[in-house]
């Protein structure tokens, strides 16, 4: 027994059954769906090229000003010498005598 699974484009004659269909129900108003169809693509693109450039504005003020992200001016890294500062300092605080 053979399952067949027929999923994809429809074929010449499913298209013609499926314009026939749509010339029943639509009729006259059928330029009119096009039209308003197209309209509602273009506008879709529009709000996706708008959501991208924003996306992009966005992204490159992110790349050029860390502050943006912190909250706060960018402080570097810290380094092994102001790592080993520190400990110095911590020991040199912990090893002074306490005052009485």
């Amino acid at each position: 027994m053979q399952a067949i699974v027929a999923f994809g484009m429809p074929g010449p004659m499913e298209w013609i059954i499926l314009a026939a269909l749509a010339l029943l129900i639509f009729g006259r108003r059928l330029p009119e769906v096009a039209r308003s169809l197209g309209k509602s693509i273009v506008e879709f693109k529009k709000g996706v090229r708008e959501v991208e450039s924003d996306v992009e504005t966005a992204s490159r003020a992110a790349r050029s000003t860390p502050e943006s992200l912190t909250g706060g001016p960018a402080t570097p890294p810290p380094t092994f010498e102001s790592a080993e500062r520190a400990d110095r300092s911590a020991e040199t605080a912990h090893n002074k005598p306490a005052a009485d």
